[in-house]
């Protein structure tokens, strides 16, 4: 549509211009009073200019993007995780996608913590136009490669982002080939940029640490706060014929919901055909993204072409609870079936 317009709009400069410095000049008279041939229209100049008119043009538009998305890439924090991503797409491509939490803005408050946090981590697989998505959850017991001893998932982050892409690839033999990380004030950012999102509520629910209140079943339109308090929600609760009634899968239903959040947002993108409002989402989101030192600028902008067109499949993780000794309750993989799972991606 844009290069039609580009093109429309050439064609009537031309022709404009065409009139004001190429019109023919006056022609006497021939001998005995016969009226000169009128000189044809120059249309060959009229193409000429038009074409020159498009071409400078598309040349300044493709300028301007470039300019703009070289300004919004180069405000992105890059993390050196270089040395622990494969360079092995053979099985498709895996994204590590974390969702970090720093506390503020209204979320959930933990005394003691500090920083950032690795609250949400997926695995996003790509290959040939189709998405899996794997949720690996927090509270997962594995090795932690920096320090030796086990512990939550979530804890191998606080030695950094390239310590936690080393706990995915040795304890689930997942290669990861990129990383991105936003923080969850950046996801409210994203929902406004969109107008808001959409998501069907069984019942009406609500959650008093996050903030989460929802009124009403069926389909509700969310804003940013309200879709940031559903992603970050750990004490979801619902109201049944007059009953509060709390989410029994706890930790594990608040991963069911990112999931839902993720794919929903990603339609949400894909929707979108207005460049501006695209841009200001992408602006939006710069300042809370962090992405791996190996993307570049062309990568990273196929990525969110991608990400707005698939429809990731959500593959469950089969998983058992158990309490350590030191009374933690914590997550142990099911197997067999967890490695069936996990074959997928790997």
């Amino acid at each position: 549509m844009t290069l039609i317009l580009y093109l429309v709009a050439g064609i009537v400069l031309g022709v404009v211009v065409e009139r004001i410095v190429g019109r023919p000049k006056t022609v006497a008279p021939a001998p005995g009073g016969v009226p000169a041939p009128r000189r044809k229209r120059r249309w060959g100049r009229i193409i000429g200019v038009t074409s020159l008119i498009l071409v400078i043009a598309l040349v300044a538009s493709a300028l301007f993007l470039y300019k703009w998305a070289s300004d919004v890439f180069d405000k992105i924090e890059k993390v050196p995780v270089a040395s622990v991503l494969s360079d092995d797409t053979s099985q498709g491509t895996n994204y590590l996608l974390v969702g970090s939490d720093n506390g503020e803005a209204g979320g959930e408050q933990r005394a003691g913590v500090e920083g950032r946090r690795s609250d949400t981590i997926m695995v996003l697989n790509v290959k040939d136009g189709k998405a899996k998505m794997l949720s690996l959850n927090r509270d997962l017991w594995v090795a932690n490669p920096a320090t030796g001893e086990n512990g939550r998932l979530n804890a191998t982050y606080n030695q950094g982002p390239a310590n936690l892409i080393q706990a995915v690839t040795e304890n689930f033999g997942i290669p990861v080939n990129h990383y991105i990380e936003i923080d969850f004030i950046s996801f409210s950012g994203l929902v406004d940029s969109f107008g808001g999102i959409d998501i069907f509520f069984e019942h009406p629910a609500f959650d008093l640490a996050s903030g989460l209140d929802v009124k009403q079943s069926g389909l509700v339109h969310l804003d940013g706060d309200q879709a940031l308090a559903y992603v970050r929600s750990r004490h979801y609760a619902e109201m049944i014929d007059g009953q509060v009634v709390l989410d029994p899968t706890s930790d594990l239903g608040r991963v069911q919901r990112q999931q839902v959040f993720l794919r929903e947002i990603m339609k949400k993108a894909g929707a979108k055909r207005n460049p501006f409002t695209l841009m200001k989402a992408a602006e939006n989101m710069s300042g809370g993204l962090r992405i791996d030192d190996t993307m570049t600028m062309w990568e990273a902008a196929r990525f969110a072409w991608a990400m707005g067109r698939l429809d990731p499949v959500s593959i469950p993780l089969p998983v058992t609870p158990r309490t350590t000794s030191g009374g933690a309750a914590v997550l142990d993989l099911q197997q067999p079936e967890a490695n069936a799972v996990l074959d997928q991606f790997r």
